[in-house]
């Protein structure tokens, strides 16, 4: 046959097999599949919207991402590659409603169809949850969500004030919470807009009022509604009012599963408007309660301590005690020991003692004093014969030099000179006349000779 020919040859014509399929005899799963990937191929781009469900991905080695996106009544496999997926900036997750470009092809591995996604975006509902997972984010990151920073709520609050729709039935219920849990706390009802254009602003002043009457706490509440209802709540300007405001803000938005912006910055979060009153108001009983329980339980304290301290107080005094006895006996001892001295039992002992060892010290110093004399004369009279031979050594060489100069001085000496005949003559002012020009006829001289010396006058000079 033709198609068995074709078949072994490796080339199929899938087109005319999946036109004629009725005439042809059993065909191979392999050429089933390839027959309906062919006709798939054939069909062109689709733009799908629904919603992710089963998501997985991205994949840790390829970066692919699995999943399906259903509708009401019917779902389908979408494959959305690595490129696609970074290129779109979108994080994907379960529940988000997406619009999907691409087309339809057959796996033939397993002979599944499967949508290949040449586009994504984000629609509707998902569309608002992306942006508002981006908010939370940017929030998250400026630390507008760190429970550090969220302020301490009164456990009994004596005045709440409570913002919301005064036209709706929550208020009604918030009143009602209170006054049956606790009618002693104080409730001021703010109005504003919970929902639709404007409806930030209007939260924003009320939360303004509500904290100017500087109440213990705030209730920021609304009713239940759908996602869209709800966007209020997660508007940029509104939660930084609720983070910046300076009385602690209790959320109770919509039902149990909702959970908005506001929530996540407020300073406690609650589920349920009635929630969020419950919370600020607990009932009498379990006040009094409470005050009993507290109060039984600072009477076993109070008990156990002053059982310690009675135990703590018996311990000290058998211990003072035993410390008393213990030192008491210490100086008995010690008084009983200084009694027996000698010096107390007889005191003139020690008058005696005293004059015998001054009777003995004397003895001592009368025998040693000749002893030491004789030794220290001894000792000085050898110090003396080696003082001299010293100086004798110290002094020859100087003698020797001193005869030597002497005589050289001797034999310079003037008187010398005067004694051979010579004549030293000085003018009246004391000086050497050394030239006879500087004196005239008349002046007095002083005239030294050999054996004293005479005044004279002048009477003449001569070259």
């Amino acid at each position: 046959m033709a198609w068995g020919r074709e078949e072994t040859s490796g080339s199929i014509d899938f087109t005319s097999v999946a036109l004629d399929a009725a005439s042809r005899e059993p065909i191979s799963v392999s050429s089933a599949v390839g027959a309906a990937k062919a006709r798939v191929g054939e069909m062109g781009s689709f733009l799908v919207t629904g919603e992710v469900t089963g998501f997985r991905g991205p994949n840790a080695r390829s970066g692919h991402c699995y999943f399906q996106v259903k509708d009401e009544s019917a779902a389908m496999d979408v494959i959305v590659w690595r490129g696609v997926y970074a290129s779109s900036g979108i994080e994907l997750r379960d529940g988000m409603q997406l619009e999907l470009r691409g087309k339809f092809d057959v796996y033939v591995g397993s002979g599944r169809l499967s949508f290949i996604a040449s586009r994504i975006s984000v629609s509707g509902e998902g569309l608002l949850r992306q942006q508002v997972a981006l908010l939370r984010e940017k929030l998250k990151i400026e630390g507008l969500m760190d429970p550090a920073r969220k302020q301490p709520i009164m456990r009994f609050c004596t005045r709440v004030a409570v913002v919301t729709s005064l036209s709706g039935s929550v208020i009604d219920d918030v009143k009602r919470t209170i006054r049956r849990r606790n009618p002693l706390v104080e409730i001021d009802a703010v109005g504003c807009q919970v929902q639709g254009p404007g409806a930030p602003a209007t939260i924003i002043r009320a939360l303004e009022v509500a904290a100017a009457s500087e109440p213990d706490a705030i209730l920021l509440v609304r009713g239940g509604g759908s996602y869209e209802d709800l966007m209020t709540f997660n508007d940029e300007t509104l939660a930084r009012a609720v983070f910046a405001c300076p009385v602690p803000v209790i959320t109770g938005i919509g039902h149990e599963p909702d959970n908005s912006i506001c929530d996540d910055v407020a300073d406690r979060r609650t589920s349920t408007p009635t929630a969020a009153a419950e919370s600020v108001a607990p009932a009498l009983d379990e006040i009094v309660t409470s005050i009993n329980g507290r109060r039984e339980r600072l009477a076993r304290a109070m008990d156990l301590a002053l059982a310690a301290d009675e135990r703590s107080l018996e311990q000290v005094d058998t211990s003072l005690a035993r410390g008393m006895s213990t030192l008491l006996d210490r100086e008995r001892v010690r008084l009983e020991g200084l009694a027996k001295r000698r010096c107390l039992t007889n005191p003139e002992s020690l008058i005696d003692d005293r004059a015998v060892a001054l009777m003995q010290s004397e003895q001592r110093l009368v025998d040693a004093l000749p002893r030491a004399l004789g030794r220290k004369a001894s000792s000085l009279e050898d110090y003396s014969a080696r003082l001299d031979a010293a100086a004798s050594r110290m002094l020859r060489p100087h003698e020797a030099m001193v005869s030597s100069m002497a005589a050289t001085l001797d034999a310079l000496s003037p008187l010398k000179v005067l004694g051979r005949g010579y004549a030293i003559a000085r003018d009246e002012a004391g000086h050497v006349v050394t030239d006879a020009s500087s004196l005239a006829v008349g002046d007095p001289v002083s005239v030294r000779v050999g054996a004293g010396s005479f005044e004279a006058s002048v009477t003449g000079t001569c070259d």
